[in-house]
C-alpha cells in the first residue's frame, strides 16, 4: 500500500528514482555543453553559465531568441537581429542516453511484470520533475554581450581622429585583416569606425515553448526507451510488445548510437591534424549526431532542399556548401553530391551497410518459433521496415537546419547570410518502409545461414513467443527453452537417428518386455503357521530371561 491509498505504487521509489534520472540527464547535458562551449572558445565572449542553461534547454527542444543592438556603420538596430534554429544534438543525445538508463533500471527493480498505475507514475514524475528543472534553465539563460567602441578603441590604441598605430593590421590574427578588406576603406578605416560605434548582442530562452518543448522531448525519449529495451517489464496484456517491436526498434537504435560513436572517432582523428584540435572536439560534442544523421537519409537516397547564402554557408561541409551556394533549384541528392565528389557514394554504402547490421541484428534478438526460414524473413523485414518507416522521418525532423543572420561588426558583412536546408518526410516514410523491410529480410537470411537466428532473443520475448502471457502460473524458466521443452531452434527429432526412439534388436514388440511372454509358476497351497503355545513367565526367581527376551544380555 503507497502513500495515498494506491495499490502497488511505492511513492517512495518512485521520486527517488525520478530524482535520480533527471539529475543524472541534466548533470551529463550541462557538461557536454560546457565543454563544448569552453573547446569553441565561446565563453570569451560571455559568461559560461547563462550559454550553457541556453544550449542545454536548445539540446532539450527548448527554443531560444538572440537579439541584437548594433549602432555602426550606418546599421541601425531594427536591423541587427540573428535568428537560429539549429539543436545541438549531441547534447541531447548524452541527456537521453542517461534518463533512459536511469529510468529503465528503476522500472527493473520493481519486478518482472510492472502494473499500468506504477508504469504510469514513474514516467509521469520524470517529466514532470524534467519539465520544472527546464523552467529553472529558461530563468537562467539569458545573457548581453556589449561591445564599447570607446574603450575597444582605447585598448586597441585609436585616438580621436579614428587613426590607426601602425602596423597593428600585422598583430591581429590570422584571416581578419582579409575579413575588414571586403569592405570599401579595408580594416583601419573599418577600426576607425568602429571607435563610434555601440553594440549589444543578446540570448533569451523562450520560456512557454521551452517548456513545452522539453516535456514533448522527454516524453519521446521515455516512449522510445520503453520500445527499444530488450529486458524491461511492461503491463500485463503487452506482451506482443516483447517480440514484435522491441527486437527491430532496439536494433535501430543500436546502429544509430553505434554510428554517433564512429562519428566521434572520425572528428578525433580529424583533430589530430588539425591546426585547432580544441574547436573540432568542440564542435564534435555538440554536433555529431546532426551531422551523422543527417548523413544517414542523404545516403539512404532521402532528397533534401537547401540553400546557403552569404559567409554562413562556410560552416557546412564540403561539397555541400559548393552545391547549395549555386543557387540551383533541384533537391540535394546524393547522385548530384557525387557528381561534385566521387566519394559521396561511400555514404551511400556506408548507410546500407548499417541497415544491413540492423536486419541482422533485430533477427538475432527475435524469436523464430518454428517458422520456416522463409516466413522468419518475411516477419522481420515487414518489423524492421514499419520501424524504420518511423524513425527515419524523425532523424529528417530532428536535423533540419534553419538559421539567418544579419550582422556587422569589424568589418564582417553578414547581411542576407542564411542556411535552409530541409529533408522531404513523405520520402523518408517511404524510404524507410523500402530500406527497412529489404535490410529485415536479407538480415534474417544471413542470420538463420549463421544459425543465429533467435539466438539473442530476451527472455520476455522468448515466453511471449512460446505463449506465455499474462495468464501464466509458473516461473519464468517454465517457459523459456530447456530439457522440458526443446528449442525450436532445433530440428525435430526423427526415429533412425535419435537412439531413444529406436528400440533395441533384440526387445520384443510388447511394450517395456523383454521376450516372450512366460506364463507364471502355479502357486500351490499355503501351509497353516506353527501354533503358538504359552509363553513361560518372566523372570523367574531363580534366573534370568531366556535368550531372545528383551532386556537379556549375552
Amino acid at each position: 500500500m503507497g502513500a495515498g491509498g494506491s495499490v502497488g505504487v511505492r511513492w517512495g521509489d518512485v521520486l527517488f528514482a525520478a530524482i535520480a534520472s533527471v539529475s543524472w540527464a541534466l548533470v551529463g547535458m550541462a557538461g557536454v555543453a560546457a565543454l563544448g562551449l569552453h573547446l569553441l572558445g565561446a565563453d570569451s565572449a560571455a559568461s559560461l553559465g547563462p550559454m550553457t542553461a541556453a544550449v542545454v534547454v536548445l539540446g532539450a527542444g527548448g527554443s531560444v531568441s538572440p537579439s541584437g543592438n548594433v549602432s555602426a556603420f550606418g546599421l541601425e538596430g531594427a536591423e541587427a537581429t540573428t535568428a537560429v534554429d539549429i539543436a545541438p544534438l549531441g547534447v541531447g543525445l548524452v541527456g537521453a542516453l542517461l534518463l533512459a538508463f536511469f529510468f529503465l533500471r528503476s522500472l527493473r527493480g520493481a519486478g518482472k511484470v510492472i502494473s499500468g498505475g506504477e508504469l504510469a507514475a514513474r514516467a509521469g514524475s520524470v517529466a514532470v520533475l524534467f519539465v520544472a528543472t527546464m523552467g529553472g534553465l529558461a530563468w537562467a539563460g539569458h545573457d548581453v554581450i556589449t561591445i564599447d567602441g570607446d574603450a575597444l578603441g582605447g585598448a586597441l590604441g585609436l585616438d580621436d581622429t579614428g587613426d590607426v598605430p601602425g602596423g597593428i593590421a600585422d598583430r591581429l590574427p590570422d584571416g581578419l585583416g582579409d575579413i575588414g578588406g571586403l569592405l570599401p576603406g579595408g580594416l583601419p578605416d573599418r577600426l576607425a569606425d568602429l571607435a563610434d560605434a555601440k553594440a549589444s548582442v543578446g540570448f533569451t530562452v523562450n520560456t512557454g515553448d521551452s517548456l513545452v518543448g522539453g516535456a514533448c522531448w522527454v516524453v519521446g525519449v521515455l516512449v522510445i526507451a520503453l520500445l527499444a529495451s530488450r529486458r524491461t517489464p511492461l503491463p500485463r496484456g503487452w506482451d506482443a510488445m516483447h517480440r514484435v517491436v522491441r527486437p527491430a526498434a532496439s536494433a535501430l537504435v543500436t546502429v544509430l548510437v553505434v554510428a554517433v560513436v564512429a562519428g566521434l572517432a572520425a572528428a578525433a582523428y580529424a583533430a589530430v591534424g588539425d591546426d585547432h584540435p580544441k574547436r573540432v572536439v568542440g564542435a564534435a560534442l555538440l554536433g555529431t549526431p546532426n551531422g551523422v544523421w543527417l548523413g544517414i537519409p542523404l545516403g539512404l537516397l532521402v532528397p533534401w532542399d537547401g540553400e546557403a547564402t552569404g559567409e554562413l554557408a562556410k560552416v557546412l561541409p564540403d561539397p555541400l556548401d559548393e552545391l547549395l551556394r549555386a543557387g540551383a533549384e533541384e533537391p540535394v541528392t546524393l547522385g548530384r553530391l557525387a557528381e561534385l565528389d566521387g566519394r559521396i557514394w561511400l555514404l551511400g554504402v556506408a548507410a546500407a551497410v548499417m541497415m544491413l547490421y540492423a536486419g541482422v541484428l533485430a533477427a538475432a534478438r527475435t524469436p523464430r518459433g518454428e517458422l520456416s526460414v522463409a516466413g522468419f524473413a518475411g516477419r522481420c523485414g515487414v518489423r524492421l521496415g514499419v520501424v524504420a518507416a518511423i524513425a527515419l522521418p524523425l532523424l529528417v525532423w530532428l536535423t533540419d537546419v534553419s538559421a539567418d543572420a544579419s550582422l556587422s561588426v569589424l568589418g564582417f558583412d553578414a547581411f542576407g547570410a542564411g542556411i535552409e536546408l530541409h529533408g522531404s518526410v513523405p520520402m523518408a516514410v517511404l524510404m524507410g518502409l523500402a530500406w527497412g523491410a529489404g535490410a529485415g529480410s536479407v538480415g534474417a537470411l544471413l542470420a538463420c545461414a549463421a544459425g543465429v537466428a533467435g539466438a539473442r532473443a530476451a527472455a520476455l520475448a522468448s515466453a511471449s513467443a512460446l505463449g506465455g502471457g499474462g495468464g501464466r502460473t509458473y516461473p519464468d524458466l517454465a517457459y523459456v527453452p530447456g530439457p522440458y521443452r526443446p528449442s525450436p531452434a532445433y530440428r525435430p527429432s526423427h526415429d533412425d537417428t535419435n537412439p531413444y526412439l529406436r528400440p533395441p534388436e533384440d526387445v520384443h514388440g510388447a511394450p517395456t518386455v523383454a521376450g516372450p511372454m512366460v506364463p507364471p509358476p502355479p502357486v500351490g497351497p499355503r501351509r497353516p503357521p506353527p501354533p503358538v503355545g504359552p509363553r513361560r513367565p518372566w523372570p523367574p526367581e531363580e534366573e534370568g530371561p531366556p535368550p531372545g527376551w528383551p532386556g537379556r544380555r549375552g
